[in-house]
């Protein structure tokens, strides 16, 4: 047993990591440059709405360095606002703007175009399978 989960981690690990170089290359090609960090952020603030840049930092696990990069580079381009809190005015919130929303809508369109392409090219059987281990995938991405 312990033989047959040490070949489906390196498995795992070796077929995630192909899957995650190619979703980097197609948001890379993409035209707009951003940084696939600067790109994390912003699906989260939409996703999850404003927050402080150390709590982008802990759900992105990157260093405040980081997170203080990829905020400033959003900023620059106009794609999130920077406020501070009302309960705190020293602690900053980070809100994605409404180019920021925009510019993340059509980026995915795109992208989930070029996913659903693939998909297409699977089988039915194979893409049932897919389906049914997203939410093992999810769950051992918390256990990391």
């Amino acid at each position: 047993m312990a033989d047959d989960d040490e070949r489906l981690a390196r498995d795992l690990r070796l077929a995630i990591g192909r899957v995650a170089r190619r979703l980097r290359q197609l948001y890379a090609d993409s035209g707009d440059q951003l940084p696939f960090l600067q790109l994390a952020v912003l699906q989260r603030l939409d996703r999850s709405g404003p927050a402080s840049p150390g709590a982008l930092a802990a759900a992105e696990a990157v260093s405040s360095p980081a997170i203080a990069t990829a905020i400033a580079g959003l900023l620059s381009g106009g794609l999130v606002e920077r406020d501070s809190d009302l309960g705190d005015r020293r602690r900053a919130i980070v809100t994605i703007s409404s180019a920021g929303r925009n510019a993340l809508r059509a980026r995915e369109v795109a992208n989930i175009a070029r996913v659903h392409a693939a998909l297409a090219g699977l089988t039915d059987d194979e893409r049932r399978r897919l389906t049914e281990a997203v939410p093992a995938l999810e769950r051992m991405a918390g256990l990391l």
